[in-house]
C-alpha cells in the first residue's frame, strides 16, 4: 500500500494515560499532492489540531479543528478563487475489523487502524476532503435564487443576456424570443 500524500503517522505508545495534544501541518510538497488528489487548483496552507484520548480497549476517542485556505475553481464562472476551510471533528480510532456496522449518524466516525499506529495527516486530509464546498461558486456572485427569478420573469435589463449580468448572450436567448412571441409555439 503506498503511503498518503499527508502522512502523521502516530503509535498509540506515545498517547498517554492523559491523552495528547498534538498539532500537524502540511508541507509546501505534500499541500500540492493533497489539491492534486482533491482535484482543486491549490491547497495553499492546512493545519490541524487534535486532542487525542488515553486508549480504552484501543478505541482513541479524538476531536479535532482543522483550518485549510485553499484554491478552487468557481462552478459557474470557471473562475479560481481562494476559500477557507473551517472544521471541527469528533471521530474514533478503532483496531481494524472492530467498526460499528450499526450506522448511527449521531455518533463520531470510525476510523480503523493497523500495528498499533493512527495517522493523523491521512485523517486531516479526509476531513479536507470532506469540509470542501462540492460546488463553489466565488464570491460576489449573485445567489442563485435570484439568478434564476430574474431570467425566468425576464426582469433582466438586457433579454439577451445571461443570468449573471456578465454581458454574454445566454445560449437560449433567441430560443426565449421565439417562445414568448405571438404564434411562437406557446400553446
Amino acid at each position: 500500500m503506498s503511503r498518503p500524500e499527508f502522512s502523521r503517522p502516530l503509535p498509540l505508545t506515545r498517547i498517554g494515560a492523559h491523552g495528547l495534544d498534538q498539532e500537524i501541518e502540511a508541507s509546501e510538497v505534500e499541500r500540492r499532492a493533497l489539491a492534486a488528489r482533491l482535484q482543486i487548483p491549490a491547497v495553499i496552507s492546512l493545519h490541524c489540531r487534535y486532542r487525542l484520548s488515553a486508549p480504552v480497549g484501543g478505541v482513541i476517542e479524538a476531536e479535532g479543528e482543522l483550518r485549510a485556505e485553499v484554491t478552487q475553481e468557481c462552478v459557474v464562472t470557471l473562475e479560481p478563487f481562494e476559500a477557507v476551510v473551517l472544521d471541527r471533528f469528533r471521530l474514533r480510532f478503532v483496531p481494524a475489523g472492530t467498526e460499528d456496522d450499526n450506522v448511527d449518524p449521531e455518533a463520531p466516525d470510525e476510523l480503523p487502524y493497523v500495528d498499533g499506529m493512527i495517522d493523523l495527516g491521512e485523517t486531516a486530509a479526509e476531513q479536507l476532503a470532506l469540509g470542501l464546498d462540492p460546488y463553489p461558486r466565488r464570491p460576489g456572485l449573485p445567489s442563485l435564487g435570484s439568478d434564476l427569478s430574474d431570467a425566468a420573469s425576464g426582469a433582466a435589463d438586457d433579454p439577451d443576456a445571461d443570468a449573471f449580468g456578465n454581458g454574454r448572450v445566454h445560449p437560449f436567448a433567441a430560443l426565449a424570443r421565439r417562445r414568448h412571441r405571438p404564434g411562437g409555439g406557446n400553446a
